[in-house]
């Protein structure tokens, strides 16, 4: 008889160690390596029948069918979107998201979306039983005939659950849960994971099976498990946003079959996640008014232009070390603006902490919002009111020009509609004839934009 070895497996990022270490050499967590009994394989045991001799053989180019592919729509605006147009059959989804944030809410959602068309959905919890499932899908109206609930973790009983019923559409709460005898590790670890999330993508590749597995996610907000686990799937979606408010965010890392920059926003109602038609409009619905520090700034997420109002505040410090902070924007880039404030205006922020946020809990990362960054801290510091009805967006660099910006025709029209009636651009974006019902700013440097906002009062 083979003899049974041991292993050490991290489980951050699936590090195997003959021995026990504190530390991981791979990623360098500690306390991160858990005990597995590692089988040996039995090599005369025949394959399933439908994994033996099923291989696929070359093609030339010409030979491939080039037909477009073929997609299941979701029933839902935002969703959709992010997506890509809908589901595509044989793809897999990897949806991550903080607990309580939404993803059971918008999975039961789809599946009586795909239901109601006459699409045969199977819904696999592995953290609720049938009555917790019968009481949440009845609050949220799933009634279709199609949709089909399973509480199992056992991998091996819900793949051949799968084979049997060959349903258009899975979805499995959560891949964490899921447990294969075979595997000797316990449920949510590395291994258990890797194997299990691989023998459900085989059997959606070959049967052309839509899946979506859900995501538990760390403390860091990463999602947990090997990360591995990214690469293997199709579609990497985040929802991102507070659970004590009703917005939320869907946002696409990774899409093969879409753009990875599309963002989805959603409002937590009582019957489930709405879309929302207008977001820019909702963005600025409690603005406030005869203050200083506050300013809007046309972001683009994906395709779609969105006007963000951002914060600052500017006060004395009681420490010899200013606090600095960033909500919503990245930390260093914030620091960054006032060190080139500080340089190429000379602005005294060496004794006043600064702080800035970006409202609704949006998450900017893209370089044009510096210059309404640096609007809203300098206005915050000089105590003056930006003009409501201005908006302004570029890039800035160190030695204080305010650089180009793509799309900026976009982001004038998105302003338009919102009633915006002037704005601060770089020069590099002023269109050769300027719009209508907007009056354009064109600035090559902080020092100009800055003159601009003061003259307004």
């Amino acid at each position: 008889m083979a003899k049974i070895k041991k292993r050490y497996v991290c489980q951050n990022c699936g590090y195997v160690s003959p021995k026990w270490l504190g530390k991981c050499a791979e990623c360098g967590e500690w306390n991160t390596m858990v005990e597995e009994l590692e089988m040996p394989k039995n090599r005369s045991k025949a394959l399933p029948s439908r994994e033996r001799g099923v291989f696929n053989k070359p093609k030339r180019l010409a030979e491939i069918d080039d037909e477009q592919i073929k997609r299941y729509p979701v029933g839902n605006e935002e969703l959709s979107r992010v997506l890509g147009g809908g589901l595509v059959p044989g793809g897999v989804v990897l949806l991550g998201g903080d607990p309580g944030i939404g993803k059971s809410t918008i999975l039961l959602q789809l599946a009586e979306a795909m239901g109601s068309q006459g699409q045969k959905v199977l819904y696999i919890s592995g953290e609720e039983s049938e009555q917790q499932l019968k009481m949440r899908a009845v609050r949220m109206h799933v009634m279709s005939d199609h949709v089909l609930f399973l509480s199992e973790i056992n991998v091996p009983y819900i793949r051949e659950t799968i084979i049997e019923m060959s349903p258009d559409l899975v979805i499995i709460d959560s891949i964490q849960t899921m447990y294969s005898p075979e595997i000797t590790s316990a449920p949510g670890s590395v291994s258990q994971i890797r194997e299990n999330a691989n023998s459900l993508i085989q059997i959606a590749k070959k049967d052309g099976i839509s899946m979506v597995f859900v995501g538990h996610v760390t403390k860091e907000g990463s999602l947990a498990g090997p990360r591995i686990l990214e690469h293997m799937v199709d579609t990497v979606l985040y929802f991102e946003g507070e659970k004590y408010q009703s917005y939320r965010m869907l946002r696409a890392v990774k899409n093969r079959f879409g753009s990875t920059n599309e963002l989805g926003i959603f409002e937590m109602t009582g019957q489930g996640l709405a879309s929302v038609k207008n977001p820019s409009k909702m963005m600025l619905l409690s603005r406030p008014e005869n203050t200083c520090g506050s300013a809007v700034v046309p972001c683009m997420e994906g395709s779609r232009p969105l006007l963000i109002e951002l914060q600052g505040l500017v006060t004395p410090s009681g420490f010899s070390n200013p606090r600095r902070m960033a909500k919503g924007l990245d930390y260093n880039r914030v620091v960054l603006l006032i060190a080139i404030m500080e340089k190429r205006l000379g602005i005294d922020m060496q004794k006043a902490d600064a702080y800035v946020n970006v409202i609704g809990g949006m998450k900017i990362d893209e370089p044009a919002v510096d210059l309404a960054v640096a609007a809203v801290l300098f206005s915050s510091f000089k105590d003056f009111e930006i003009a409501k009805d201005l908006m302004l967006f570029g890039e800035v660099g160190l030695t204080g020009e305010v650089r180009t910006v793509q799309n900026a025709d976009r982001r004038l029209s998105e302003g338009k509609k919102l009633g915006f009636k002037k704005c601060i651009l770089p020069k590099g974006n002023m269109p050769k004839k300027e719009p209508e019902n907007i009056q354009l700013f064109p600035v090559d440097n902080i020092a100009k934009a800055f003159h601009i906002l003061t003259a307004f009062n």
